[in-house]
């Protein structure tokens, strides 16, 4: 059995903040610590490796028990973890205000118990915690039975159970919310873009909700942040942009006029921003867009962004979005430009990154290099992309990446080597038809095309003839707006114009940008 790595990834992911806390904690113990040598070891190693361990310590006793070691230091990290963060979270804050209550209570000191019930109710009613909210008002009852035994009935049992019914109603209104974030989110993470009547079903049945779709359900306003942020993903896995953008921008609208909640879910306003990004490049709006990306970047300075976990949603979000600002602008000789600060990145976070983040990366890499001509590089990025296919994520851009890999191995002449390659492309493509109950055309078609050009490779007039044919016979398939979203992953008929025209990919997209700039001129 493989040793767990869990300690190690725990250790790695400590901050230089963290790690000196923890240290000067240790120092509050007398006697040999063991737990402090294991942690230096582990904390130089590039990847876990226990028979290192074993062998750097096979003189020590406590290597006999290296798993309770490991799990005791383990624990020792998560305790230090929850001293030095203690202070940051109102989450931290009101379990500490509950304890006290707790305490206090236990000693008969029930007036110092409502002095920190009252402060700690006004924190949690500020900040929408209606989980501690609804512990509070339990502790007040039991506070207002032990008033009644000593004979004092100014307090009315009744207002605190009308309070606890309003409570109640939010914070299920909130977990409902949330319930609809999941739905939609997992069409989008599992396969992007709606491009079937079933997924399409599934978006519509959740905007025909009644929280979705009514006026004014929204109980909170961290519920109406999230009943924006749905109808905004909604309507961008439909490709409508404008209606995304109008309700993204009520997300922001939200969290900047209630600063707290930034602070308490700062990757749900990440999320919403970056959620605008696309959508100023639709609008072509490069000017917003950059300043945009400027101000989540200079997030990761401010209170509640300093977390890993905040960092590597900026990373992923704001390099994974200018990459295909580049392509848009047809600007690929900057997007190369930013690749080695992306590898660093991925390098940094190591497993820490999700395997989305990762390979979205990787498939905007390989077209940033495919628009330079850079084919063996565009090459080595989208197959090691799709050496590492998940199943049940994104199954969206591997199945483009696949369609993406016949066009560098076309460009590269790799033409014996596309003969096997298409046979594998159409029977994926043939069992996904199965597997949904309809053909996607723009790829049937594309593959088709593929197979005669391959063949035609060397003759310049048949193959000028089959692009052209290509060309209409595609042009007539997007009009289908499930179609229409490929290309939306790849831009096929840029690729046969710049072929038809001896334009380089990335001449052709210059040729074709837009920019919208937001100051009229």
């Amino acid at each position: 059995m493989k040793p767990s790595d869990e300690l190690f990834k725990l250790v790695k992911s400590l901050t230089k903040s963290e790690k000196r806390f923890f240290k000067l904690s240790s120092t509050l113990q007398s006697g040999e610590k063991n737990y402090i040598k294991l942690f230096d070891a582990i904390e130089k190693q590039i990847e876990y490796d226990e028979e290192d361990i074993k062998e750097r310590f096979k003189k020590e006793t406590f290597i006999r028990h290296l798993p309770s070691e490991k799990n005791h230091l383990y624990k020792l990290i998560l305790k230090s973890l929850r001293s030095y963060h203690s202070d940051n979270s109102i989450t931290s804050i009101l379990q500490d205000e509950i304890k006290s209550v707790d305490i206090l209570f236990s000693k008969a000191l029930y007036g110092e118990c409502s002095k920190i019930i009252r402060k700690a109710k006004k924190v949690a009613v500020k900040n929408e915690r209606f989980y501690y909210l609804m512990q509070l008002i339990s502790r007040e009852k039991m506070l207002l039975e032990e008033e009644y035994h000593s004979g004092n009935f100014d307090r009315d049992l009744n207002e605190l159970i009308a309070e606890e019914e309003i409570v109640m109603k939010q914070l299920q209104n909130l977990a409902e919310y949330r319930m609809l974030y999941s739905k939609i989110n997992y069409v989008f993470r599992k396969g992007g873009y709606a491009r079937n009547d079933k997924e399409k079903s599934m978006v519509q049945d959740i905007l025909d909700h009644p929280l979705i779709k009514g006026k004014n359900t929204a109980l909170s306003k961290t519920a109406a942040a999230s009943c924006y942020y749905i109808q905004g993903l909604c309507a961008l896995v439909q490709y409508k942009y404008e209606d995304s953008f109008e309700k993204f921008s009520r997300v922001v609208q939200i969290f900047e006029e209630n600063p707290h909640l930034i602070i308490e879910i700062p990757k749900h306003y990440i999320r919403a921003l970056n959620n605008l990004l696309f959508c100023y490049l639709d609008k072509n709006d490069y000017d917003s867009f950059f300043e945009l990306i400027s101000k989540i970047r200079k997030l990761e300075d401010t209170p509640g962004f300093v977390s890993t976990d905040i960092k590597l949603k900026i990373f992923s979000s704001t390099y994974n979005a200018e990459l295909i600002a580049y392509d848009k602008m047809g600007d690929y000789e900057k997007a190369i430009n930013i690749v080695d600060n992306i590898l660093g990145g991925i390098e940094n976070f190591g497993q820490q990154i999700s395997k989305e983040e990762e390979i979205i990366f990787y498939y905007n890499i390989a077209y940033s290099y495919f628009g330079v001509d850079q084919w063996k590089n565009a090459l080595k990025w989208i197959n090691k992309m799709l050496n590492d296919n998940e199943q049940h994520l994104r199954q969206d851009i591997f199945s483009f990446s696949r369609l993406f890999s016949l066009i560098i191995h076309f460009e590269l002449e790799h033409y014996d080597l596309l003969e096997y390659m298409l046979k594998s492309t159409n029977r994926f493509y043939n069992k996904r038809r199965n597997e949904i109950g309809r053909e996607y055309k723009v790829e049937n078609l594309f593959i088709k095309y593929m197979k005669k050009l391959s063949k035609a490779a060397n003759n310049r007039e048949k193959s000028k003839e089959l692009l052209t044919d290509l060309q209409k016979e595609m042009l007539s398939t997007i009009t289908e707006p499930y179609e229409k979203v490929a290309l939306g992953y790849f831009d096929f008929l840029g690729w046969i114009e710049a072929k038809l025209n001896n334009q380089t990919f990335g001449e052709y997209k210059k040729s074709k940008l837009v920019y919208t700039s937001k100051t009229p001129v």
